[in-house]
């Protein structure tokens, strides 16, 4: 397995560094429903935003362990900045799709912070103008992380003729990159969990984008070959989930062991660590947390040896997606036993107990880590399904 220690190393003590700022502004950030600006742009110098975009495409060109490492740490402070690093950097490792001249543009800026909508709700019509190819363009995009820190964003989209048909094109194309001027952003992110991701939808109507603007899909350029694009692409795009998951909990796990030696519940003379039931619960769940975070570790770091060999065989893809499911439930189950025998003391907007519990619960709502993944795996598990394209 290939990789730079000291890039390791310097990457987890960056994200190290940042954690009490990030605890000491918490309140700040949900308030304000975004990151604030120098919270996100302190990220993007520390390269938090492009981690596994290959050094030749302005990236640093780590390993998808480590964006998840740096993702779970940024979490155990703060959800909202570990998930908007994971939407940030997971829209920047296509950048290979780009054009050239829309490449270079955008970084042009070497911290440049981006946000995008993978989906393809949006649609690219051609048309010319002045004399220049491009696309007329329509779209409404819906959880938008980080869009309001990003200097481009950006939306998936499909191609369609005058008429509205679907158009065939070869290669096809998958995003289009707008300045924050350009789009709608609505203000509709008024959430549970994770409010500091600002995650709320845009939408463009009837914009023209010159043809440079629009990407097309990894796999019909030269850079498909590069181990970060072997590796399962679902995966990628959701074991940060789990990771962020690991983090809140493991906060909420070292959170009640600092409570239960200083609290005394209310009809009792002894401290909340002298409860014969806490210890139970806080053992069984410690110790169910790691095995869920090595196993996952260990499921990324086999798909990864595979992505240098560029093999993707159909049970690593499986494993992968259930070992990162496994980690969000067994990270919620956890978090939600410590808020409960924490008592009282969880309910209130100062504590990581209550905050980490409104995010986890938003967390595992999320597509990447939702019942049909199981599903799918499931069938995969009996044979009824030998490709399973959504894995």
């Amino acid at each position: 397995m290939t990789h730079n220690t000291d890039l390791t190393q310097n990457l987890r003590r960056n994200a190290e560094t940042l954690l009490p700022m990030l605890k000491a502004r918490r309140r700040e950030i949900d308030d304000n429903r975004f990151l604030p600006q120098d919270i996100a742009g302190a990220m993007a110098e520390l390269g938090f935003y492009r981690l596994v975009t290959p050094p030749a495409l302005g990236g640093l060109g780590a390993t998808p362990r480590l964006l998840c490492e740096v993702c779970e740490t940024l979490a155990m402070a703060s959800g909202s900045a570990g998930w908007c690093v994971f939407i940030g950097s997971t829209s920047q490792y296509l950048f290979g799709a780009l054009p050239k001249p829309q490449l270079d543009m955008m970084l042009d800026n070497p911290n440049v912070i981006t946000s995008g909508v993978f989906a393809d709700s949006g649609t690219a019509q051609p048309e010319v103008r002045d004399g220049q190819a491009g696309f007329v363009i329509n779209g409404h995009w819906r959880f938008g992380s980080g869009c309001q820190n990003a200097e481009w964003i950006s939306g998936g989209v499909h191609e369609v003729a005058g008429d509205g048909q679907a158009m065939d094109r070869h290669p096809p194309i998958a995003r289009v990159f707008f300045r924050p001027e350009e789009i709608e952003f609505i203000d509709n992110w008024h959430v549970s969990g994770l409010r500091g991701t600002g995650s709320c939808d845009y939408r463009v109507r009837d914009f023209w984008v010159p043809e440079e603007r629009i990407s097309t899909t990894i796999e019909f350029t030269r850079w498909h070959t590069e181990p970060i694009y072997q590796f399962p692409r679902f995966g990628l795009l959701s074991i940060p989930c789990g990771a962020i998951a690991l983090g809140m909990a493991q906060a909420v796990i070292d959170e009640l062991i600092a409570l239960a030696q200083e609290k005394t519940p209310t009809g009792s003379r002894r401290t909340l660590a002298m409860r014969a039931t806490l210890h139970r619960d806080i053992a069984s769940h410690e110790v169910a947390l790691r095995a869920a975070r090595e196993l996952l570790y260990r499921t990324i770091d086999d798909a990864w040896l595979s992505a240098q060999t560029q093999k993707e065989p159909l049970e690593e893809r499986r494993k992968l997606r259930t070992a990162n499911i496994h980690a969000m439930t067994t990270s919620l189950n956890v978090i939600d036993r410590m808020y409960t025998v924490a008592g009282g003391s969880s309910i209130y907007e100062t504590s990581c107990l209550q905050q980490h519990f409104r995010d986890i619960h938003v967390v595992s709502q999320h597509m990447m880590v939702a019942e049909p993944v199981m599903e799918l795996a499931g069938r995969v598990l009996l044979g009824l399904d030998e490709s399973a394209p959504g894995l």
